[in-house]
């Protein structure tokens, strides 16, 4: 089977919507990614790390998916990385309450021995240092590498973000962290400037309006499910770059042809993250009703029409 090696966090979250509020829960960008992956046949492994009060009981939930946590750092003493935030209204504007890096402040990763040729990396969002890290690890340069990142280390380090950039294959960012990067306002210009940085797929996120898939002059536009019941956003960008790369490592295929297929996996997978707070929703979630999904995605986009 293939291999796909997830960098990212694991994490606790605190999240208050409109619709409701939540104590301490399981969160963090790795745990989205490899929930959304453990549908695909392919073996996975995270890289993260976390303190000693993270719970056996979500370590046992990623075992009980058949991911690898192999490469999860468990610090004696240490406290795990806690995020808290609320959204506003409209859900797609949220204001940070607090976060506590904890463990993270620390954090060199380790991949394990047996991912070391993993066939895709997944580099979830992180301090692009710690991204860079994980690609010198790798012993076999892999068939794709996707980065997610986000327009903090865009003001905080952009220099050590350009420099991962320049290293991967695909990168996913919204709408607004591709116009901070790029200094463009068209997303298709500014897809074009990213290209030049390295990547040669770019993927910019819309969050209920969608997705767009970039490769030199092509262009792909996948539109987002439109959903009865939306709770909670958190999650739902590394939901889909879980259904991307997942997709991408199981099906050994690489072409901007399959990566629109990868797109409407990832798009798919992540209209179910949102209709329950934190992951409980992927937690639960069965291949049954991914399948039936998938075919209203389909019947979504499909028509005909005389030229």
């Amino acid at each position: 089977m293939n291999k796909l090696l997830i960098v990212g966090t694991v994490a606790f979250d605190a999240i208050e919507t409109p619709f409701g509020k939540t104590d301490k829960i399981l969160g963090g960008a790795a745990t989205y990614i490899g929930l959304s992956a453990s549908f695909f046949n392919l073996q996975s492994a995270i890289v993260s790390v976390v303190g000693d009060d993270f719970p056996q009981e979500h370590l046992d939930l990623l075992t009980s998916k058949n991911i690898d946590i192999s490469g999860v750092e468990i610090v004696k003493g240490g406290k795990t990385f806690f995020w808290s935030g609320l959204y506003h209204n409209d859900l797609n504007s949220r204001d940070t309450l607090v976060t506590e890096l904890n463990v993270l402040a620390d954090f060199q990763p380790k991949v394990p021995q047996n991912y070391k040729d993993a066939d895709v990396v997944m580099l979830g969002n992180l301090h692009p240092l710690v991204q860079s890290s994980v690609l010198d690890q790798m012993e076999k340069k892999p068939k794709l590498v996707v980065l997610d990142t986000m327009n903090f280390w865009m003001d905080c380090a952009l220099p050590e973000l350009l420099d991962v950039i320049k290293r991967v294959d695909v990168i996913t960012i919204n709408d607004e962290e591709a116009r901070q990067l790029s200094g463009e306002y068209s997303l298709v210009k500014a897809a074009a400037k990213i290209q030049d940085m390295g990547p040669k797929y770019v993927v910019i996120k819309k969050g209920e309006h969608g997705a767009l898939l970039f490769h030199n002059r092509e262009v792909f536009f996948a539109p987002a499910l439109p959903l009865e019941e939306v709770f909670d956003p958190t999650g739902a960008g590394d939901t889909f770059a879980g259904g991307f790369s997942g997709f991408i490592a199981q099906s050994e295929n690489i072409s901007f042809g399959n990566m629109k297929n990868a797109i409407i996996y990832g798009s798919n997978l992540a209209s179910f993250c949102v209709e329950k707070f934190g992951t409980e929703r992927m937690e639960n979630l069965s291949k049954a009703e991914v399948a039936i999904r998938l075919q209203q995605f389909k019947s979504l986009t499909q028509f005909d029409i005389e030229i």
